[in-house]
């Protein structure tokens, strides 16, 4: 069977930056640090399974991250050596994965808030990811009543706050729409990933620049109080006025931290 190729915008030249999206997101959020960094990097923006223009995940069984790296594995194998890896969410932990998988291939990883849940479900404390396993059943629950507007508003209040959802732009809104029909894939995806805390602080080796806001709901947080000291060569960095969503609703301030990084590896 032959594998799907993800769809993916690229420009620039030099040493590839591979760039992974959030959830309800495309490869275009990614734009504002395309622009930033194609004059001496080689950027490449992919959208995930299901999203954007890239195929839907067809193959038996639940999808797993190991799936989406799979999608974008050509990617991570450039003419000028090392990739690095850029990520916000699900896009994160998507990054995180394909680190574990291909540590020889990465160069270093700029992460934003990665949600790989099961870090948490596995750890002492698996109540702080509870905010986030409701919003999904709430919005599956939305969905199953044909609800997509509702599900959305779920979805989207949990990570940018009540009220989010409605002063979305309304020509946004059928895009994440359109999505939103992925949530309960997402939260079985993010849940269920088999990789351990020991398993990245083995592979993880290459520099990380772990970016957490300081608005964000707990469930995320509690992932970089895990990772961020099992990394070892990990820097945290906090931005205290900005959220989980960070990267979107304040791209400079983030991508301004994502290009320092990376001019400095």
């Amino acid at each position: 069977m032959t594998q799907p190729a993800p769809f993916h915008r690229s420009a620039g030249h030099g040493r590839r930056v591979v760039c992974f999206h959030s959830n309800a997101s495309h490869a275009g959020q990614w734009r504002a640090l395309t622009d930033r960094l194609s004059s001496r990097f080689e950027v490449v923006a992919v959208d995930s399974y299901g999203a954007g223009k890239s195929p839907e995940f067809t193959s038996p069984g639940p999808l797993q991250l190991a799936d989406e790296v799979n999608l974008v594995a050509p990617l991570l194998e450039s003419d000028a050596g090392q990739v690095f890896l850029v990520g916000h969410s699900y896009g994160a932990a998507v990054a995180l994965k394909a680190a574990l998988m291909h540590p020889h291939r990465v160069a270093g990883l700029a992460l934003y808030e990665p949600t790989v849940f099961s870090l948490v479900l596995a750890s002492g404390e698996p109540a702080r990811v509870n905010g986030i396993r409701d919003a999904v059943a709430g919005a599956e629950a939305a969905l199953v009543q044909g609800n997509t507007d509702a599900a959305s508003r779920a979805f989207i209040d949990f990570w940018m706050g009540d009220g989010a959802w409605a002063q979305t732009p309304v020509e946004r809104k059928p895009a994440i729409e359109r999505s939103i029909r992925h949530v309960g894939r997402w939260g079985h995806t993010l849940t269920t990933e088999p990789a351990s805390l020991q398993d990245c602080a083995a592979s993880i080796t290459m520099p990380v620049l772990y970016m957490t806001g300081d608005a964000s709901p707990d469930s995320s947080l509690a992932v970089a109080d895990l990772l961020v000291p099992a990394l070892p060569h990990a820097r945290h960095l906090r931005f205290p006025a900005l959220g989980h969503m960070g990267p979107i609703t304040h791209p400079e301030e983030v991508n301004a931290a994502i290009e320092e990084f990376l001019v400095g590896v």
